[in-house]
């Protein structure tokens, strides 16, 4: 098994302009080591947004466009973990978490309309951070765009994320 380190999540990918910001965990080691959100090529992340959003090749764009595509969209990205310890990339092993201010985050955000959270851990936390509340914000709970959530086939989770959608006209 390999010792935990400490893990530190990347900068918002946001502007005055976002309606509906996507919150994750924390990064895993090769969103890590490549310094992009969802690198890791089995992630449907990607997929699933470009198909939410319209955009079918999504997925194939370089990183730094798709960061944009997202932007003018209205689409945000971030994490409810600043930093943990954590050996390898799952959820369950983030031990000593370091929180993130998203009520005030999002309090900055002028356009704001929903904030969706990519998994359980996200929702559970996410949550927290909100007090619980959703009324400044709709919050929606979204299936893990992780392979290693692979008790709901991709299909599935489209039909579920497809609720952000609302949110973005």
């Amino acid at each position: 098994m390999t010792a935990a380190t400490l893990k530190s999540a990347f900068p918002p990918s946001v502007d005055g302009d976002t309606r509906v910001l996507l919150l994750g965990s924390l990064p895993g080691e090769r969103s890590l080591a490549a310094g992009e959100y969802y690198a890791h090529p089995t992630n449907a992340f990607w997929w699933l947004i470009g198909e939410v959003l319209g955009e079918t090749d999504f997925s194939h764009w370089p990183y730094a466009q798709r960061l944009e595509g997202l932007k003018a969209h209205g689409v945000g990205l971030w994490d409810v973990i600043a930093s943990a310890q954590r050996a390898g990339s799952l959820d369950t092993a983030i031990r000593s978490p370091t929180l993130r201010d998203l009520e005030e985050f999002a309090k900055r955000l002028p356009r704001l309309r929903a904030i969706g959270f990519n998994g359980g851990t996200a929702a559970k936390v996410g949550r927290r951070q909100l007090g619980g509340r959703d009324s400044n914000w709709s919050l929606i709970d979204l299936p893990s765009s992780s392979a290693a959530y692979a008790g709901m086939p991709r299909a599935a989770k489209l039909a579920a994320w497809r609720k952000i959608e609302r949110y973005l006209v």
